[in-house]
């Protein structure tokens, strides 16, 4: 029978059993009252469908699970509807969802059960699966339905307490967050180089205490370096009797203003660990910085139990590590009262630790480096050293990829960007301002992200390429004047040239002519050759390194220009590109990973920074190993010419870089093999050359490949042979 006729009918009994009683004389009426008839006491009862009961049931649950919460509004019934409009119905749902950090949920229904003829309810069960409290059940959970006559049909009779039953008293989620102390990072020698033993100051009051908001505010804002808007809403969504977190300040300024902020504000204070950067100027741009998530990133930070003034890690290892190095927080989610007392937990997790991370980098090596190229600078500070706007050098094994050192010169502090710096908020803007405005860029990561030309150091590449296709022979002669014609004419940097050379010869001498001509015949040969060899020996793409970024530099070929240029690829294209020189555009780190794969044998590492992850005292999580990439896949008699041209650059008479290590006979016995390296900038007619000196050692049992790259300085044998030199004589003599 349909709800209607279950309403005609009962008003038919009502009507029999006052209206028509009501019309016979007292008397009778005395004797004929009788008790108002129920559902029971009918003739026919009426029978509803609870199949439909419960079908609307499932329907709700259904929409919840799948976050249709328009869907939920549209199947609770008109008196709830009246009470709760469906804005304030979505969003109370949207924000139980979010303060969950809610992932999905299911429901498995156990009976339905009637109440009343039209009173029915759903018992049920739901598992919950959160992003920071995990997975948790909340069973034996009734869901009250009701027949509505306004549609005829049975609707849900909601109330806050079917998201969680203690909320029908005015009870409200709430997810405190326990997030751990952010974890260190080391150098390979266990010195720290970041930890969380810096300290500021966290701010706290009653509401109900402070009896002059205006003015304590006013005080406020300003010690904390907050907007006002900010710390108002703070105080604005907080209870009168809440211990409001309203922010954090610096020591400085907690030393100068915190008396008055307690008798104005009663205010309460608290000490909070934050970032430290143990010698912050030697390897920022490897060791990065931490700072609050940028607006984008603030979903995924919350998502992630994070809240949006949480400090995460922003570039460097901070940021590539920076999962690791925050660990993941636990907590848990509560139902309060209005005023903050825990009415019932409803789930819990511990927080994962945060993990520690160990660079490949030796950081009195670091430092070391990044003295010897200050020094050098200081020494030419009438000369290149004015002109110079910065420097790279990059020491790597090259049995493994791991970079021992990678210096940026100049450097800054990285204090400068944290949001609590240790030299104090004021001057580290100023700092900032001036890093941002500074011609020499000191915030760019030369090794791993400037782009120059090779110079001469792409030699190494053009004397692999023609042995390696047999387009010479390994003692190819060719006779080295000053001059190289064909069609075009290029000079060499002797002016009497160097006389007849085979190809060790040209490349210990480093004879222009001779390579020029190496372009040319290579071009005739087959014009993809050069390029092919630039990019099988690392050059145009990126290292592999994962732990920042680097730039992938650019060789190009006959496709690559008539695409991009609309031009016709030349000989000339290639006689540039021979000694480095036209649109080569390459890293310092490209380079030190080539001549590495020299001196090991040919293997391209995927270079390293991190050496290990892991919380201290325990067995690491991670453990880097070596990671081939490719081989390049040179003739051993083709390596081993190349090898014997650039180790007699250094021992030999008329190598390029001989005068810069003949008084160190302790180095000539280790035995250092390079190639010296002057590009022409290109940039204006009046820029001074880039000095290249790339470098392995020692000559028999090579370990290391040193790189040193000094930006418009002059010849690579004058300017950046003996820079690295020194690192070099540091690494085998002097380091401790």
């Amino acid at each position: 029978m349909k709800g209607s006729d279950l309403i005609r009918r009962l008003l038919v009994v009502v009507f029999l059993a006052i209206i028509v009683p009501a019309c016979q004389p007292a008397s009778e009426q005395t004797q004929t009252i009788e008790p108002l008839p129920t559902l029971a006491s009918l003739v026919t009862p009426v029978e509803f469908d609870f199949n439909a009961a419960q079908q609307t049931a499932l329907g709700f649950l259904d929409a919840w699970q799948h976050g249709d919460f328009e869907t939920m509004y549209n199947l609770i019934a008109f008196s709830s509807q009246e009470a709760n409009p469906k804005d304030s119905f979505i969003a109370l749902y949207q924000a139980s969802k979010a303060e969950m950090t809610l992932q999905n949920l299911r429901y498995t229904a156990v009976s339905l059960f009637a109440q009343r003829a039209d009173v029915a309810v759903l018992n049920y069960n739901v598992s919950f699966t959160t992003d920071l409290v995990g997975e948790f059940n909340d069973d034996n959970r009734d869901l009250q339905l009701v027949f509505d006559p306004r549609v005829s049909d049975w609707r849900v009779a909601w109330t806050p307490g079917d998201i969680f039953a203690e909320m029908a008293d005015g009870g409200r989620l709430r997810l405190e967050i326990s997030a751990p102390s952010r974890a260190s990072i080391y150098d390979h020698q266990d010195h720290i180089l970041a930890d969380q033993n810096g300290r500021i100051v966290v701010v706290r009051a009653v509401k109900q205490a402070i009896t002059d908001w205006p003015t304590c505010l006013s005080l406020l804002a300003p010690a904390m370096a907050k907007d006002p808007l900010d710390v108002q809403r703070i105080y604005d969504e907080s209870s009168p009797d809440w211990l409001m977190e309203l922010g954090t300040m610096e020591v400085a300024a907690y030393d100068q203003s915190h008396t008055q902020l307690e008798q104005v504000c009663a205010a309460q204070f608290s000490s909070r660990p934050t970032r430290r950067y143990i010698n912050g100027t030697i390897m920022p741009s490897i060791v990065g910085t931490v700072g609050y998530p940028d607006e984008a990133d603030i979903p995924a930070a919350e998502a992630a139990g994070f809240e949006r003034d949480s400090i995460l890690g922003k570039s460097g290892i901070e940021l590539s590590w920076d999962e690791k190095l925050r660990g993941r927080p636990g907590g848990r989610l509560l139902i309060v009262t209005t005023s903050a007392n825990i009415v019932r937990e409803i789930a819990r997790s511990a927080s994962n630790p945060p993990e520690s991370v160990w660079l490949t980098i030796d950081s009195d090596l670091q430092a070391a480096v990044m003295k010897i190229l200050s020094d050098a600078y200081s020494a030419n500070k009438d000369g290149w050293g004015s002109t110079s706007r910065g420097a790279a050098a990059v020491v790597m094994d090259i049995h493994t990829g791991d970079i021992l050192a990678m210096v940026s010169y100049p450097t800054y502090d990285a204090a400068a960007f944290a949001p609590f710096p240790s030299m104090g908020r004021t001057a580290a803007n100023l700092m900032v301002e001036q890093l941002q405005s500074d011609p020499r860029r000191p915030l760019l990561n030369r090794p791993a992200q400037g782009l120059y030309p090779l110079g001469s150091v792409m030699k190494i590449i053009s004397a692999t390429a023609v042995a390696d296709t047999g387009v010479y022979a390994l003692n190819q002669r060719y006779s080295c004047s000053g001059v190289w014609s064909r069609d075009i004419k290029r000079f060499d940097w002797l002016a009497g040239g160097h006389g007849t050379l085979t190809l060790p010869q040209a490349l210990t001498q480093s004879c222009n002519p001779y390579f020029y001509e190496v372009g040319y015949q290579l071009n005739q040969a087959d014009p993809y050759a050069l390029p092919s060899y630039a990019r099988r020996l690392g050059m145009g793409s990126s290292t592999g390194l994962t732990d920042i970024t680097d730039a992938p530099g650019l060789i190009i070929d006959p496709d690559w220009k008539l695409a991009n240029l609309g031009i016709e690829w030349t000989f000339s294209d290639a006689v540039n590109m021979a000694i480095g020189q036209g649109e080569v555009q390459v890293t310092p780190l490209q380079v030190v990973r080539m001549v590495a794969a020299i001196a090991n044998g040919g293997t391209l590492y995927r270079p390293h920074l991190v050496e290990k992850v892991g919380i201290l005292g325990e067995a690491p999580s991670f453990v880097n190993s070596p990671e081939p990439m490719a081989n390049i896949n040179i003739k051993p008699e083709v390596m081993d010419t190349i090898r014997e041209g650039i180790c007699n650059v250094t021992s030999t008479r008329a190598g390029t870089a001989e005068f810069q290590f003949r008084a160190y006979p302790e180095l000539q016995r280790i035995g250092i093999c390079g190639k010296t390296g002057t590009a022409q900038d290109g940039s204006s007619a009046s820029a001074l050359s880039h000095a290249w000196f790339a470098s392995y050692a020692p000559r028999d049992n090579p370990e290391i490949a040193v790189i040193v790259l000094v930006e418009n300085s002059g010849e690579g044998s004058d300017v950046a042979a003996p820079i690295a030199r020194d690192i070099l004589r540091y690494y085998f003599l002097d380091h401790p």
